[in-house]
C-alpha cells in the first residue's frame, strides 16, 4: 500500500477525501483535455468531481492504488492528482501512472515531478516490473510528461473508444 502524506521537492502527496470534491470540480470546467479521458461529458462538473473522487477512495479501499492529491508545499494549494492505477489493457492487467493537473498549474513540471515519484515508488517497492501510461493520441502534453520520466511510446491501440498510445517503462 502507498505511503500516505509523502513529500517531494515541491509537493505534498496525500489521499483524496470527499472534502476535495468542490476543489476538483474546476478540473471539469472548460478543460480542453476532457475529451482525452473517456468521461461521460453529459454529467455536470459537480457530478464528475464526486464520481472521480469516490472512485479513487474505492480504489484505496480495494487495494487498487488510485490517484492522490498533489498539494503545493509552499502555498497549500491543491494543484492536481497523480497515482498508480490498475488497468486492463488488451486482456492483461497493467499498472499505470496517471496524472492530471488543474489548468492554472500546468506547464511548470508538477506532473513530471509527481509521475517520477510514483515511478520510483513502484519500482523501489517491487510493485511491478513494468509501468504504462495510457495517453490519448491528441494529448501531447501528457506524452511529453511520459517521455520526461523515461517512458517510450510502444504502440497505438483503441481503448474505451479512444485512440491511445501506450507508453511503457521497464524496471531497470
Amino acid at each position: 500500500m502507498y505511503q500516505r502524506n509523502t513529500k517531494t521537492r515541491r509537493l505534498l502527496i496525500r489521499d483524496l477525501h470527499p472534502e476535495d470534491i468542490p476543489t476538483w470540480r474546476s478540473f471539469f470546467i472548460n478543460n480542453p483535455s476532457l475529451p482525452y479521458l473517456g468521461l461521460d461529458l453529459s454529467l455536470t462538473p459537480e457530478q464528475q468531481s464526486k464520481d472521480w473522487i469516490e472512485r479513487q477512495i474505492w480504489r484505496y479501499e480495494n487495494n487498487n492504488f488510485g490517484h492522490h492529491a498533489l498539494i503545493n508545499r509552499k502555498t497549500g494549494q491543491f494543484i492536481g492528482q497523480c497515482g498508480l492505477l490498475t488497468q486492463e489493457v488488451e486482456g492483461k492487467e497493467e499498472v499505470e501512472i496517471g496524472y492530471h493537473i488543474l489548468q492554472q498549474h500546468q506547464g511548470v513540471g508538477y506532473a513530471t515531478e509527481a509521475a517520477k515519484h510514483f515511478l520510483d515508488y513502484a519500482f523501489n517497492n517491487n510493485i511491478t516490473d513494468s509501468l504504462i501510461s495510457v495517453i490519448d493520441i491528441r494529448n501531447t502534453a501528457s506524452q511529453r510528461v511520459a517521455e520526461k520520466i523515461g517512458m517510450t511510446n510502444t504502440k497505438q491501440i483503441k481503448y474505451y473508444d479512444l485512440d491511445v498510445f501506450i507508453y511503457r517503462i521497464d524496471k531497470p
